[in-house]
């Protein structure tokens, strides 16, 4: 080779498939590492734990789902939009819906997350509203919306409570906030467009008490909000069908059938369907088995990690928390540069992200600690709007700051009534 030849040494395809926490930080966190791809079938990130707060209307869809393209502008990470519907661990190639063309890599990171599981129950997928995405969030406040405008203003105590009455599925964490937030904002709304009587919303949970697997001390603090929210509970209780404008519940071998303006599904996730087609070995459930290092058993070429993952060597089984997610993105992060320059094997400690704590499965504002450093490291000029997107983690770049007395009138107005319409209806 002559001396003035420069030699052009390959850069490793790293592809990471899904955008949640998991996959953002992981692919911010491999930036410059090699040829960096982001796939996702959503064009926005979501920083789901504050979707409540988007319900409600005290933030806006710019503050909790920033476009990906911004996200990672400037930082050599490459977007793909679209569903990955198959996996060739063999040609190390992934297929996206709607391209002709498949994604080669030498590295992959699965970070897909699961989707909302519906039992198999009746009617449950074709007329219950699940709570996971911004639409979702649209749908279900707009259903509120129209069940407030059904209800005339001289209308029955009780007749406005039956028009008012909404059902939340499963008394998790998210079937808990999300109750009590409904509760106060129906309420409100009765209060405001002067309705007599109070909505009625109810949460149902199969197992003994809400909040399972979470500190008995947690629960003492949440039961009273409930009571206080005036939020029902329906514990050892299933949902047996569900149909337009009617919930079926079974409780000791009694059914009872509800009718409610809206049924909303928090009971749980189920596999990514692409994780169910891989051949690659999985516990009963369809989780993927990984190594301390997150690399799945017998491909160290391809990383899991968050909800997709089983971590056998981990005890307690992990919850699916944000938090938990962000620590595995910078261990995946950091395996997979020195999986990539051959440096050193990638570790297989699991104590730096393995820590599940009673404060980091409750937190609800689960911003990553450290998402301020990567990932809020340029800020947005100001001649791109005052609309630009804040990085996930970062205080939001609002006109009127989340959870600030203007933000909180404009989530009231829109279940106001104003010259016999609702605002935002």
């Amino acid at each position: 080779m002559d001396a003035s030849e420069e030699k052009v040494e390959e850069r490793a395809r790293i592809l990471v498939v899904g955008g949640g926490f998991g996959g953002l930080f992981t692919a911010l966190g491999l930036a410059g590492a090699g040829e960096v791809t982001l796939v996702s079938n959503e064009d926005h990130f979501l920083h789901t734990p504050l979707l409540y707060e988007y319900l409600s209307g005290e933030v806006e869809e710019w503050h909790i789902a920033p476009p990906y393209r911004e996200l990672l502008d400037g930082d050599g990470v490459r977007f793909v939009q679209g569903a990955v519907t198959e996996i060739d661990f063999g040609r190390k190639e992934a297929t996206v819906a709607g391209r002709v063309r498949r994604l080669p890599y030498d590295y992959l990171v699965l970070a897909v997350g699961g989707i909302t599981n519906f039992w198999g129950i009746e009617g449950a997928e074709a007329h219950a509203l699940p709570f996971r995405k911004i639409r979702h969030a649209d749908d279900l406040r707009q259903r509120m919306i129209d069940a407030l405008d059904r209800i005339p203003p001289n209308a029955a105590p009780q007749d406005a409570r039956r028009a008012a009455t909404f059902v939340v599925v499963g008394g998790g964490a998210s079937g808990v906030e999300l109750s009590t937030k409904m509760a106060d904002l129906l309420r409100d709304a009765f209060r405001r467009r002067g309705l007599r009587g109070e909505p009625r919303v109810a949460v149902v949970e199969m197992g003994g008490h809400i909040l399972p697997g979470m500190d008995d001390s947690v629960r003492a603090a949440v039961e009273p909000v409930m009571e206080e929210k005036r939020v029902e509970v329906f514990t050892d209780t299933r949902v047996v069908e569900v149909r337009k404008g009617v919930v079926v519940l079974e409780h000791a071998g009694t059914r009872e059938t509800i009718e409610a303006s809206g049924v909303v599904w928090t009971a749980g996730v189920r596999v990514n369907p692409l994780v169910e087609r891989l051949d690659a070995e999985k516990t009963k459930n369809g989780l993927l088995v990984v190594e301390p290092s997150l690399q799945l058993r017998g491909r160290p070429e391809v990383f899991a990690l968050g909800d997709i993952a089983s971590f056998p060597h981990v005890a307690p089984s992990l919850a699916g928390t944000a938090q938990l997610a962000f620590q595995q993105a910078k261990r995946v992060a950091a395996n997979v540069r020195r999986s990539s320059t051959a440096a050193s094997p990638p570790r297989g400690t699991s104590r730096s992200w393995a820590r599940p704590s009673a404060s980091a499965r409750t937190t609800r504002r689960c911003s990553p600690p450290a998402a301020s450093s990567k990932a809020s490291s340029r800020a947005r000029p100001a001649s791109r709007s005052t609309r630009r997107a804040c990085r996930p983690g970062t205080t939001a770049c609002a006109s009127a700051p989340p959870g600030s007395s203007a933000a909180r009138r404009r989530a009231r107005s829109d279940f106001k009534k104003d010259d016999g319409r609702a605002a935002g209806s």
